[in-house]
């Protein structure tokens, strides 16, 4: 049985935060919460509470063995983006575009 959560307007941009997620595709849970310890990004951490978020929603389902859950889907797509501008030389401005990212995750029982 599938569960699918997912995370929306995250703060991070979605190349960052794809990085972490493609180390963990295909992982059982318990190995990948056990890597995202020690991956030094900032997208560990919101990506390691958001599997911990599927694992709860899971044992409240009650129809799940949370010991044999893997990651079967796990993507990041693009959010909207804030645009700030900055003063430059001369009187012009540059834009600044702070990007945010959605996340979605599927596990599934092996």
């Amino acid at each position: 049985m599938e569960i699918k959560t997912s995370l929306r307007f995250l703060r991070l941009a979605p190349r960052k935060a794809r990085l972490v997620a493609d180390v963990i595709r295909g992982q059982d849970v318990n190995a990948a919460l056990g890597l995202l310890k020690f991956i030094n990004k900032a997208a560990s951490g919101h990506i390691s509470k958001l599997i911990k978020s599927a694992v709860a929603n899971a044992e409240t389902r009650g129809t799940v063995d949370v010991d044999n859950l893997y990651i079967k889907f796990i993507a990041v797509s693009a959010g909207p983006t804030m645009k700030r501008f900055r003063s430059a030389p001369m009187g012009r401005a540059l834009r600044i575009r702070k990007r945010m990212c959605h996340i979605d995750l599927i596990l599934d029982e092996k």
